[in-house]
């Protein structure tokens, strides 16, 4: 097992301006990997933590082992109330996308989309003046839920999923 070398806190911003170039290139493992070198040095980092938790979405459905778990605890690491729901939304969001992309049945979506909705919902309640994020990302969900007619899971499927 390699001991893993340490950045100075000097390289902190280059190395997140990398760590989001990686995820523009469609390279989340590399962003991962930088954000997590980063929060070594220093762990309260907001900007890392949030690249983090995006890299590790956009793994989601890719083959990837990455779970849902791993990008939901990087979620009260954030220190802003607004961001832990907004971030909360993109996280069931991104899964509701990987169940579409996989084929999962319409409800398995449909479910994570509503749930990314409500905390949307939480989140746009909150929003500093003039951040729509939350809102945009709510009418995103719906238009995917409305335009796939994407059901909701019954009580047999909410059991089935482990969810009642």
């Amino acid at each position: 097992m390699f001991e893993l070398k340490r950045i100075s806190k000097e390289a902190i911003p280059a190395a997140l301006e990398k760590a989001e170039r990686y995820r523009l290139l469609n390279e989340p493992a590399e962003a991962e990997s930088i954000c997590l070198d980063v929060l070594q040095v220093d762990p309260e980092n907001q900007r890392a933590l949030v690249i983090l938790l995006l890299a590790l979405t956009d793994r989601f459905g890719r083959g990837y082992s990455v779970g849902l778990t791993q990008a939901q605890d990087v979620l009260p690491r954030l220190q802003a109330e607004y961001e832990r729901l907004y971030y909360a939304g993109v996280i069931a969001e991104r899964r509701a996308k990987a169940q579409l992309q996989q084929g999962k049945p319409g409800f398995v979506a449909g479910d994570w989309l509503r749930e990314a909705m409500g905390f949307y919902e939480q989140a746009s309640r909150m929003r500093p003046p003039g951040n729509d994020d939350a809102i945009l990302r709510w009418n995103t969900c719906a238009r995917i839920v409305d335009q796939n007619n994407l059901p909701e899971a019954g009580p047999e499927e909410r059991q089935e999923m482990g969810l009642e």
